[in-house]
């Protein structure tokens, strides 16, 4: 299945500020998060979740279609 992925403004000015390195390991989270659906909230965009990747974590409530992302953060 195709999940949609959006990303705030907020998010998107915090991914310029990141070098590749961060980059890379912000759209991997990404990614895991989109193929453990089980680990969404319930979709309609009451409720938020966190999913951690090795260096980063992301902040997202769930739809029908996807995520979006509304705050992230990097430990590198």
């Amino acid at each position: 299945m195709t999940y949609r992925v959006d990303l705030t403004f907020r998010v998107e000015e915090a991914l310029a500020c990141l070098p590749d390195r961060g980059r890379q390991e912000f759209f991997k989270t990404i990614a895991a998060a989109l193929v453990r659906p089980d680990s969404w909230p319930p979709p309609g965009g009451r409720h938020g979740a966190l999913f951690w990747g090795p260096l980063s974590w992301i902040s997202f409530p769930a739809y029908p279609d996807g995520i979006e992302v509304y705050d992230m953060g990097w430990a590198g």
